[in-house]
């Protein structure tokens, strides 16, 4: 956080809560892992996204929904949302993010080097169907345990 101001960096964070990734409705840019840096200066906010895919076509969505969200503090003057240069990848995902993505959406979350557990049925024996799925960030993949089709979130 750098200059003196009276908005605080987790006022920031808590509004940023309360923007959901459109993909995923009920997980948050933040447990996304898409946010990389905040920067507060009197009463302007500089915000670093972080996107799950260079190629997302929700990115002015994301970034209005956090400008909109962040401008709705009191004393915020100005909102900037940049995009980082830095690669986002699944490590960035907070558990909820996990288990929602898995419950709801039935997709899992692959991690490099570890097998991906079936949303279904917890099994490890999934098995890469196509490389291209609903969304260019996913692929989808079969459970030879349950026979579930699921999308599995590349790392």
């Amino acid at each position: 956080m750098s200059g003196l101001c009276a908005i605080r960096e987790i006022d920031v964070i808590d509004a940023l809560r309360r923007v959901d990734d459109p993909e995923y409705p009920g997980v948050s840019v933040v447990e996304m892992g898409m946010i990389s840096a905040i920067e507060l200066a009197g009463g302007w906010v500089s915000i670093e996204l972080i996107t799950t895919f260079s190629g997302c076509p929700a990115l002015d969505v994301i970034s209005s929904e956090i400008a909109r969200a962040v401008g709705t503090l009191d004393g915020i003057t100005g909102v900037e949302v940049r995009r980082s240069a830095e690669a986002w990848d699944t490590s960035r995902l907070s558990e909820h993010a996990r288990a929602v993505m898995a419950r709801d959406f039935t997709v899992a979350v692959a991690v490099p080097g570890k097998p991906t557990e079936c949303p279904r049925c917890g099994v490890k024996a999934l098995v890469e169907q196509s490389p291209f799925g609903p969304a260019r960030c996913r692929a989808v993949y079969r459970c030879t345990a349950c026979g579930e089709v699921v999308e599995v979130l590349r790392a």
